[in-house]
């Protein structure tokens, strides 16, 4: 009987000496680093992005790249270009308006700090600069408004 405890209480040790090394190197993970936040942010971007039912409106493209620009393109009918461009390091604020379901996200700064620029326009090609972007979402619950307000702040500090 002493031999079969002393038998199990040596096979809990070796096993404890094994797990409790390995929980310590590949348990605990840092937090998100550059990429992770990049690409979260542009899924959540991607996924949540709502533009309305325009049925001139071919195509579009929301990214926000390595060096931390958020990029907007919306290519219309007839190769009409509209283009939206500005570096999160002037981010001043981000604003939501809307229910879970839809509403509009707010990227503010503080000065004239978004290109705003038209390609292939009838009316001619203009190049503007705007203080805000409101960005049309669907989906955008509570939880995932705070985390794309956390990557959107994280890479502001980041770019400075």
């Amino acid at each position: 009987m002493k031999t079969s405890i002393l038998w199990l209480i040596k096979k809990v040790a070796v096993v404890m000496a094994i797990l409790a090394p390995s929980c310590l190197i590949y348990g605990f993970k840092p937090g998100f680093g550059d990429q992770e936040w990049l690409t979260w942010s542009n899924k959540c971007l991607t996924e949540s992005f709502n533009p309305p039912p325009d049925i001139a409106l071919k195509k579009w493209e929301l990214t926000l790249t390595n060096d931390y620009f958020l990029r907007l393109r919306k290519t219309y009918q007839h190769d009409r270009q509209e283009y939206y461009s500005f570096s999160l390091h002037r981010l001043n604020n981000v604003e939501y308006q809307g229910s879970d379901t839809t509403g509009t996200l707010k990227l503010s700064t503080l000065t004239d700090d978004i290109i705003v620029q038209t390609y292939e326009d009838p009316k001619g090609d203009l190049d503007s600069m705007a203080t805000a972007i409101e960005l049309p979402v669907k989906h955008m619950s509570p939880a995932r408004l705070d985390s794309l307000k956390t990557a959107l702040n994280y890479f502001k500090t980041k770019s400075l």
